[in-house]
C-alpha cells in the first residue's frame, strides 16, 4: 500500500522541499513554543474572539451537565495542544463551533425565540417566480424519483464534506483544507445565526398544517424522507428529522449552502469538472424541493451566502492552486493571491499608463516639417509622438502667432 502511495503522490515531489508535510509531534511543548512566538492580527482577534464568544453561550445554555462540559471542552483543549492533532481539530474551530450552537439551538427558551415565520417564505416564492416550485415538484410523487431523490439529500449531503476534505487535502494545495474548514465553518455557523433569529416553516409545514400558526413545541418532518423509511423498512429519517435540533430553519438552506460549497472547492481545484458540479447543485436543488424540505428562495439565499464565503477565503486564506501538479506534495511552494496586484484600480509602477507625463513639450518645428509627411501615429518613432504631442499642447499665444504668419497669408495656387 505505501508503495503504490509513493508512486502515486509522491512521484513528482520535488527534491527537498517539505512544505507538505505533517507534524506528527506529540510535545505539548512545541505549541507553547509556538504560541509564545506567535503575533495575532486584527482579524486574528476578531476571528477567534467570535468563535470563543458563540463557544461559551453554547457552553452555558447547552443543557448537559456541567461536568460532561467541562470534561468535552478539556477533551477538545488536548487536542488543541498537541501538535499532531492541533493542525487538524485546531483548524476545524469554526465547524466545532457551528456543531455546538446547533445542537444547542433546541435548548433554547421559547420566550426567546422570535416568532415563526410561516406566510412570508410561499409569499415570496409566489412573487419571485410566479407560483410554489416546491409545490409543483412534489405534486407528482412515485418510487424512482423518490430514492433520485434520497441520494443527494439524505446521503450525499452528509458524507460529501468529509470526501471533499480527504481529496482536497490529496490533491489539493498545502494548507487549503485550513480554508476549507474555515469556509464551511463559518457558512453553516452563520446559516444557523440566521435560522434561530428569523425561524421559518418549510413547505412540508404547510402541508400538514396549511398557514396556521407555527410554535416550538411542534416537532419536525421528515417530508418525502418518510417514504425511503416505508420502503426500506427503516425507522432512520422519521426520528431524525422529527426531532432536529433547529426545526423551523428553511432559510437558508445549509444543505444548498453545503453543496455550492463542496462544488466551489472542487472547481477552484478541478476547474475542467465544474459543469459535474453545477449539475451536482442542481440535483441536490430538485431533490431538496421534491421532498418539500425547502423552498427554491431558501435554496438561494444558501447558495450566495457560501458564494460570498467562499470569495473571502479565497482572497484571505486560500492557496493558489495549479491545474498541472497532482497532488500536495508536487507543490514547490504556496503561493497566495495578492489582492493590491489583483485590483484592477490600483496603481502599478510597472504599467505604462502610471508613466509621468511631462506638462510641457517642446514645439521647436516649423509647419514645413510636417509637409509630405505621414500622419502621427501612436506607433511612430519619438520624434513623430513629440510632434503630436506638441501639437496639442500648444499654448494660446503660440497659436495666435501662427495665425499671424504671413506664411498663411499667401494667396493659395489651385
Amino acid at each position: 500500500m505505501s508503495a503504490l502511495f509513493s508512486r502515486v503522490f509522491l512521484s513528482n515531489r520535488p527534491a527537498g522541499v517539505k512544505i507538505a508535510n505533517l507534524e506528527t509531534s506529540l510535545s505539548p511543548a512545541v505549541t507553547i513554543r509556538r504560541l509564545k512566538a506567535y503575533k495575532p492580527t486584527l482579524a486574528d482577534c476578531l476571528h477567534y474572539g467570535f468563535l470563543s464568544s458563540i463557544l461559551f453561550f453554547a457552553f452555558i445554555m447547552n443543557p448537559a451537565s456541567w461536568i460532561s462540559k467541562v470534561a468535552f471542552y478539556t477533551f477538545l483543549g488536548v487536542l488543541f495542544i498537541i501538535p499532531a492533532t492541533s493542525q487538524f481539530f485546531f483548524n476545524a474551530l469554526p465547524i466545532l463551533t457551528w456543531l455546538s450552537l446547533y445542537f444547542t439551538s433546541s435548548s433554547f427558551p421559547a420566550a426567546m425565540r422570535p416568532p415563526i415565520s410561516v406566510q412570508i417564505l410561499p409569499a415570496i416564492e409566489t412573487i419571485l417566480y410566479g407560483d410554489n416550485l416546491s409545490d409543483i415538484l412534489a405534486a407528482s410523487t412515485n418510487k424512482p424519483l423518490d430514492f433520485l431523490g434520497l441520494i443527494p439529500y439524505g446521503l450525499f449531503h452528509f458524507g460529501a464534506p468529509f470526501v471533499v476534505a480527504i481529496i482536497l487535502f490529496l490533491c489539493g494545495p498545502p494548507t487549503i483544507l485550513r480554508g476549507y474548514a474555515f469556509a464551511f465553518g463559518y457558512m453553516n455557523l452563520v446559516g444557523v445565526i440566521m435560522q434561530n433569529l428569523f425561524p421559518a416553516a418549510p413547505p412540508w409545514y404547510k402541508i400538514i398544517y396549511g398557514l396556521n400558526p407555527a410554535n416550538y413545541t411542534m416537532k419536525g418532518s421528515p417530508g418525502g424522507l418518510g417514504r425511503i423509511d416505508k420502503y426500506l423498512g427503516i425507522n432512520l429519517y422519521t426520528p431524525l428529522f422529527t426531532n432536529s435540533a433547529v426545526i423551523f430553519g428553511a432559510l437558508p438552506s445549509l444543505h444548498s449552502g453545503c453543496a455550492t460549497m463542496e462544488a466551489l472547492f472542487f472547481s477552484y481545484v478541478f476547474p475542467k469538472l465544474t459543469p459535474l458540479f453545477i449539475f451536482y447543485v442542481c440535483w441536490l436543488w430538485w431533490s431538496t424541493m421534491y421532498l418539500t424540505h425547502h423552498y427554491f428562495v431558501d435554496l438561494m439565499a444558501g447558495s450566495v451566502l457560501s458564494y460570498a464565503i467562499f470569495q473571502y477565503t479565497k482572497y484571505h486564506h486560500l492557496p493558489l492552486a495549479d491545474g498541472s501538479l497532482f497532488s500536495r506534495w508536487s507543490y514547490p511552494e504556496i503561493k497566495t493571491f495578492n489582492i493590491v496586484q489583483a485590483d484592477p484600480l490600483g496603481s502599478n509602477a510597472n504599467d505604462i499608463e502610471s508613466l509621468p507625463v511631462p506638462l510641457v513639450l517642446g514645439t521647436d518645428f516649423e509647419l514645413d516639417d510636417m509637409v509630405n509627411s505621414d500622419s502621427p501615429s501612436i506607433f511612430d518613432n519619438e520624434r513623430s509622438i513629440s510632434r503630436s504631442s506638441a501639437a496639442s499642447n500648444t499654448s494660446l499665444e503660440v497659436q495666435e502667432e501662427s495665425y499671424s504668419s504671413p506664411r498663411l497669408g499667401k494667396q493659395r495656387v489651385d
